[in-house]
């Protein structure tokens, strides 16, 4: 179906794998409109709870394809819509946990950071060294990364190219796990089945609450937080879940 990525579902979790093995994953147009369209799908079938985005061993991706962008104009830049591909990872309801090894760079290490969570090989690198091409991140890589490691690294790495192992990027709280290459994919797909389990409904809601709180003021964060919490006494999820830790028994989701 695909010609960039493979697709598969394992349990309720629908993986999306980078597959252009020869540019190290480099992100191009075609493959960021198959990942987008794949994981736009993942989020409209109710057979799929969570997702993971993953590259190889070597690469999770080394970057976009500057082959792309060398003779581009700024109205090209403008009007070509690529880099608003990153932005449709937003709008994806259910959650999204990138499997990165090796390299995540530039715009690969954007599409990391724009998932929910990241789970890491002990061989990933991350770095934003778009400065080395006279241009900065403009996928996200100057506010995402600010906002995960604070100023005085996030300086340091998109000013100066710096990388940061994946021990560090766990450190810093770029990185939620870290694993041997061997078991880094199995592990994320693990994880991502425990949350696949959890109420569908509340999971959407719960991720729209943490990630408005890099949108809003607290007194906002909190008051649509609390919009969120009163709305999900609507759902069966909710009646389910209750009755299900009052009487000590396992609860059974409709995602209603």
């Amino acid at each position: 179906m695909y010609d960039n990525i493979i697709t598969r579902v394992e349990g309720r979790v629908g993986v999306a794998q980078l597959n252009r093995p020869k540019a190290l994953n480099a992100l191009n147009r075609e493959l960021m409109t198959e990942l987008m369209t794949a994981l736009e799908a993942f989020d409209a079938d109710p057979a799929v709870g969570c997702m993971v985005v993953t590259g190889s061993a070597r690469a999770f991706a080394a970057g976009a394809d500057i082959k792309e962008m060398a003779d581009a104009t700024p109205a090209r830049m403008m009007t070509g819509s690529f880099i608003d591909l990153w932005d449709r990872l937003q709008r994806i309801g259910k959650p999204v946990i990138a499997a990165v090894s090796g390299f995540a760079l530039g715009g690969g290490c954007e599409l990391a950071m724009a998932c929910d969570m990241i789970v890491a090989s002990e061989t990933a690198q991350f770095g934003q060294p778009e400065i080395n091409l006279g241009v900065i991140p403009g996928a996200g890589g100057t506010q995402r990364m600010t906002l995960a490691v604070g100023k005085a690294l996030a300086m340091e790495m998109v000013l100066n190219g710096r990388y940061l192992s994946a021990d560090e990027a766990q450190r810093y709280g770029l990185v939620n796990r870290v694993y041997p290459v061997e078991v880094y994919l199995e592990e994320a797909v693990r994880l991502a089945n425990e949350i696949a389990a959890r109420a569908p409904v509340a999971l959407r809601l719960a991720k729209e609450a943490i990630n408005a709180t890099f949108e809003m003021p607290l007194r906002a964060g909190l008051d649509h937080e609390r919009r969120l919490f009163y709305l999900l006494f609507s759902t069966d999820d909710q009646k389910e879940g209750m009755d299900a830790f009052i009487n000590k028994r396992p609860a059974q989701w409709k995602g209603q």
